[in-house]
């Protein structure tokens, strides 16, 4: 069993779509047309068939209050793998992305936490024994 999709819950999908292509470097896999909503996923250039994220409208009455639960204590939605997470945050920040954790180095993991513009948190990680 693999991984296929994961998918954040995204306040506009067009921002969102710009912000994980333009900013983080991710390339739009699958955009099709659901009533005023697109099923619209990207992928890691790096990987361009392997796991999809989608760009999922928050529009039920769930889910607001979930992120907002999730950001006010600080959790991401979801995490990304780097290769070296004080590069990305500096490589980030010129690029103007908020970051509410700095580089932190909890043993083998490097971690950071980035304001993805949409309503999320998102972390991302290096492992050095991965």
């Amino acid at each position: 069993m693999r991984i296929h999709l994961s998918s954040v819950f995204v306040d506009d999908q067009d921002k969102a779509l710009r912000f994980y292509t333009e900013v983080l470097g991710f390339v739009k896999k699958t955009e099709v047309p659901i009533g005023t909503d697109r099923w619209l996923t990207v992928v890691s250039p790096e990987a361009p068939d392997g796991t999809e994220l989608l760009l999922e409208p928050d529009g039920h009455p769930a889910v607001k209050p979930y992120k907002q639960a999730l950001v006010k204590d600080g959790i991401p939605a979801t995490a990304f793998a780097v290769d070296d997470v004080p590069a990305e945050f500096e490589r980030l920040s010129r690029l103007g992305v908020r970051f509410t954790q700095e580089p932190l180095e909890m043993g083998p993991v490097t971690i950071a936490v980035l304001d993805d513009t949409c309503g999320n948190l998102i972390q991302i990680v290096h492992d050095k024994d991965a």
